[in-house]
């Protein structure tokens, strides 16, 4: 490779051309042989090998030596290579696109807030030093004075306008695209590329999603939730709007119940595990399935602020009769060992066998005191937080069978402290809060 660097030449440049040894030495031999004119040199995508480095370094011993501007958009193995690249740029250094292999330890330093440029601003307007600016911020002398010449030269703090492809959607597309999914969020991205179509702009699935990403959207499951009619609205939100106010007292006098299905294997069984790529099929990183789950059993509990009642596996298909009898088995006997002050309060939902008048005459009989409860409404009843606590805790122990969930189930439960149930009841208020402000829809609890 041959390099020719006129002696009158004040600009020249060698893109994708010094990638070896000779090459950097034509280069440096070109360079001193007209040390007092070049100005500019421009080594775009070079491969500058060890010895080419310190042929080129020593020119900085050079006092003739002139340049000024070096664009370095070459390839630089490692931090070493570029500090001794450093010693060449007497006074201005680009280094837009310098590509870092794997060794490299070059940190990239974080772009400066408005606030800070603007105190730089502020300071140097009040006579302090570069130097003195930079201690009381924190920020390096360099990079102060470059703020301060930025803002005399251009007036303003601001990000100056970056080169770059301008945008394929247009302001005006990014507000099309945004208001469509706001008011529909199961818009596709198909969707949304044929709208910007017929509106003249042609762009893939890709940036339908960079974009919106960028105004804050993101593609997510969509959470399932009862279904809320708007009866269950209106019930929902005026429980809520009722009991705002109840002093945290009243809450911690409510034993409250309910009864779940747990799947020895399905959706209570999720679990993240840590893999290689393509390693998603290994025995290790997969989860085991069967039909309808591989079997079930149903639980029934309660619990209060005080700590848990007596977890009961309901055996058969539950009924009225069957309530009644968990009831007097085993409800009555939590009761008295959670030892509840006299007025406690019973909570459960409107389950048909709940609600049947056998059940709400013994319910009379014994002169329990019932909650009123709105339909449809899980978020309101803090035994669910308990349950999804307790089923993450038998997920990690990993049960094989239907014998081995049950017992696994109950030895959790036994475990569960105090103290969580005391906090689920503590924040009954935010739950409140939360209906409220969500307008009597579902709310995260």
């Amino acid at each position: 490779m041959a390099v020719v660097v006129n002696p009158g030449l004040d600009r020249s440049g060698c893109g994708s051309a010094v990638s070896l040894d000779e090459g950097c030495a034509a280069l440096t031999s070109a360079l001193r042989s007209n040390p007092s004119h070049l100005r500019h040199l421009n080594l775009t995508w070079n491969n500058l090998g060890d010895s080419g480095k310190k042929l080129l370094s020593a020119l900085k011993d050079d006092e003739h030596y002139k340049l000024q501007t070096l664009n370095n958009d070459c390839i630089v193995g490692n931090r070493r290579q570029k500090e001794q690249l450093l010693l060449l740029y007497k006074r201005h250094l680009s280094t837009t696109s310098n590509i870092q292999t794997p060794n490299s330890t070059i940190a990239k330093t974080k772009e400066l807030s408005k606030d800070t440029r603007n105190k730089i601003v502020d300071l140097h307007q009040a006579g302090k030093t570069e130097s003195a600016i930079g201690k009381q911020l924190g920020v390096k002398k360099s990079t102060v004075g470059a703020i301060i010449r930025k803002w005399k030269t251009y007036k303003t703090t601001d990000n100056l306008p970056r080169s770059g492809a301008p945008r394929k959607i247009s302001p005006r597309g990014v507000k099309m695209i945004t208001r469509t999914v706001s008011k529909n969020p199961r818009t596709t991205r198909g969707d949304l590329v044929n709208d910007l179509q017929r509106a003249g702009t042609k762009v893939t699935k890709t940036t339908i999603s960079n974009t919106l990403r960028r105004q804050g959207l993101k593609s997510c499951s969509a959470r399932r939730v009862p279904l809320l009619k708007p009866v269950h609205v209106r019930a929902h939100l005026k429980f809520a709007r009722e009991h705002l106010d109840d002093p945290e007292e009243d809450w911690e006098n409510v034993i409250w119940s309910d009864e779940t299905k747990i799947e020895l294997f399905g959706k209570n069984s999720t679990c993240h595990v840590w893999r290689r790529k393509n390693a998603e099929l290994h025995p290790k990183n997969t989860i085991p399935t069967v039909k309808h789950g591989g079997g079930n059993i149903m639980l029934w509990d309660c619990f209060s602020a005080k700590g848990p009642g007596r977890l009961i596996r309901v055996k058969e298909r539950m009924n009225g009769a069957m309530y009644r009898e968990i009831l007097s088995k085993n409800f009555l006997p939590s009761a008295r060992a959670l030892k509840m002050k006299c007025g406690w309060v019973f909570q459960h939902d409107n389950d048909p066998k709940h609600t049947a008048r056998a059940t709400k005459e013994w319910l009379c009989k014994k002169h329990f005191k019932v909650l009123e409860w709105p339909s449809q409404s899980p978020d309101l009843n803090p035994i669910e937080n308990l349950w999804r606590e307790l089923k993450i805790r038998v997920a990690q122990r990993q049960p094989q069978n239907i014998t081995a969930l049950e017992e696994i189930y109950m030895e959790e439960w036994a475990k569960l402290p105090a103290t969580v149930c005391k906090n689920l009841v503590a924040t009954y208020r935010k739950r409140l809060t939360s209906v409220i402000a969500n307008k009597g829809y579902i709310t995260k609890y």
